[in-house]
């Protein structure tokens, strides 16, 4: 059991809050859900949509076949006619459109004699629960959690008349309700709380703001400083400011902002100060397309800073992935005393889906903080030269006698400047060890699929829904293909690449950009070369249908 419902408009008309009405009511009726979003980057105006894909099974990214379409507007209609399925409906009010094949109802009628315009939408709301025969009563607690007094009534009075406008067409049975429903930047912002992040702070970029804004709905709460601040520069270096003095501390924007953040992330590979940031990729360069999605920041992240100094990168796979891999990464910056860049994307950032419950249970603090044992007679060497590359760390003013001295200047094992050919090379050498550490670190990328499949796909980060969907439904179609989902991208785990790879008679390159970024990185550290290359950069996620159908078309 499937379906999929759109709904359209301009806007400024409401789709969000119908779309999360209907999301969270059809949670609660115990289904899976995967709410997909297109908006463009204005307050009004411009055509946008959100589609609400249920299912009795998992689902793992948006699909482009619709079965009913709700129209605020006529072009709706024109736009997405052409995807719904033979037996599909069309609803909207008596004033749109009017043509035979769309179901006509009286919404905005039914807005008058409740005395709210607004609430026109939550009258086709009912009419889509009644298609399916679900049960009002849930509908009207999710709309009076979401709101409160007059407009919770006045809601309440339209999703009811809306009902009544309409027969059921498929009766659907409901289920208990175990899951919990999620964005990507919600889960990342989560697992930072959940890493015991105390310090976040940015300025506002489209798509990441959903961190900064999660971050600041719960800092009352969880006791977290959060900050907006006037730039990307002073966002990342006041974070550093924080971990230097001990507080778990995050920073985070989307591609043109992380560009600004780039000095001071040389500044933290000079100190030496653990830092978490995370960038949600738009397509660039420059503005690009604000509110639309791409995977073209993976070598920018890779090299961004001048100079040479340790990094690791982690692409988030799916809000259950950037909920654990967010809280594994303050641990992993704390323990190399090195930045961790965390990479999600648009698609990520704003799709909500219907996961299992986090367990708290499996994130672990680990702080990695010295204490009076790291004095040396009377000294302190912040940057003592280790075997590992890991000088030990106390925090300022926790130590008695004790100054913790940091400079971005190239310094001495107690970080005083100097300009010593013999220390600027042992400082380096230290700080490139940690790579050596990290190495013993990294993840192999999830494999999905078949064991030693002819085909092997290779990809990274939010493709890993789409790619799932695909590859399930080829094999069940008896082709042998599977994928390996690149979550730690540096650095670059080639293990269980090249345990597959000898088998492989094609090796699919499927990313979301227009240089096959992943594929160049795997060329130059595992010497292998994918023969076929699925790429995609006009703003718009893969689904898994198109994944499917362009691997049938152009490689299988």
């Amino acid at each position: 059991m499937e379906y999929n419902i759109l709904i359209g408009g301009e806007a400024g008309q409401g789709m969000d809050t119908i779309g999360n009405l209907l999301e969270k009511t059809l949670k609660r009726c115990g289904f899976y859900v995967f709410t997909y979003k297109d908006y463009m980057s204005r307050i009004r105006g411009g055509h946008n949509f959100n589609q609400v894909r249920f299912s009795d099974k998992p689902l793992y990214t948006h699909s482009p076949d619709l079965d009913i379409i709700f129209a605020l507007n006529e072009e709706t209609i024109n736009l997405h006619n052409s995807r719904l399925k033979q037996d599909g409906i069309i609803i909207c009010d008596n004033d749109i459109a009017k043509v035979k094949e769309v179901m006509h109802l009286p919404l905005v009628e039914t807005s008058k004699k409740v005395q709210d315009m607004r609430v026109y939408t939550t009258a086709g709301l009912g009419a889509i629960l009644k298609i399916f025969g679900l049960p009002l009563d849930i509908a009207e607690g999710v709309i009076r959690d979401e709101f409160s007094g007059k407009i919770a009534e006045t809601n309440i009075q339209a999703v009811r008349a809306g009902y009544e406008m309409i027969g059921v067409r498929h009766k659907l049975e409901t289920r208990e309700d175990k899951n919990i429903i999620i964005n990507g930047n919600q889960a990342v912002a989560m697992g930072a709380i959940a890493a015991g992040c105390k310090f976040y702070c940015g300025y506002p970029m489209t798509p990441s703001s959903g961190v900064l804004t999660f971050m600041a709905s719960k800092s009352d709460e969880m006791g977290i400083m959060v900050q907006q601040v006037e730039d990307e520069v002073a966002a990342l270096n006041m974070a550093l400011g924080a971990s230097y003095a001990g507080v778990r501390a995050m920073t985070g924007s989307s591609g043109g902002g992380f560009a600004l953040m780039v000095e001071a992330l040389s500044l933290a590979g000079m100190i030496e100060t653990p830092v978490v940031v995370i960038d949600v990729q738009r397509p660039a360069p420059a503005t690009g397309f604000p509110t639309r999605t791409e995977q073209a920041d993976l070598r920018f992240l890779i090299h961004a800073g001048h100079g040479e100094f340790p990094r690791m990168v982690i692409a988030l796979r799916d809000p259950e992935d950037a909920f654990y891999q967010t809280a594994r990464a303050f641990n992993i910056a704390e323990k190399y005393q090195i930045p961790v860049l965390l990479m999600s994307d648009e698609y990520l950032s704003d799709y909500t889906v219907t996961i299992k419950p986090y367990d708290f249970g499996k994130v672990k603090i680990e702080r990695y903080i010295s204490g009076p044992e790291a004095v040396e007679g009377e000294e302190y060497k912040r940057f003592k030269i280790t075997e590992s590359g890991v000088s030990p760390r106390i925090l300022p003013g926790k130590v008695e006698g004790q100054v913790v001295l940091v400079d971005s200047d190239e310094h001495d094992e107690w970080g005083h400047i100097t300009e010593s050919a013999e220390m600027r090379v042992a400082m380096v050498d230290k700080r490139m060890r940690k790579l050596e550490g990290l190495r013993q670190e990294i993840e192999e990328p999830w494999f999905i699929g078949k064991e030693n499949p002819e085909n092997l796909i290779v990809c990274w980060g939010s493709t890993y829904g789409a790619v799932r969907e695909a590859v399930e439904r080829l094999n069940g179609e008896g082709v042998s293909i599977g994928a390996l989902v690149y979550g730690d991208i540096w650095p670059l785990p080639t293990k269980r690449l090249m345990e597959l790879y000898p088998k492989v008679q094609k090796l699919i390159d499927i990313e979301q950009n227009a240089t096959g970024q992943l594929d160049s990185l795997i060329k130059e550290k595992a010497l292998i070369r994918c023969s076929h290359k699925i790429l995609k950069y006009d703003g718009r996620a893969f689904s898994g249908v198109e994944i499917y159908n362009r691997l049938k078309e152009e490689v299988l």
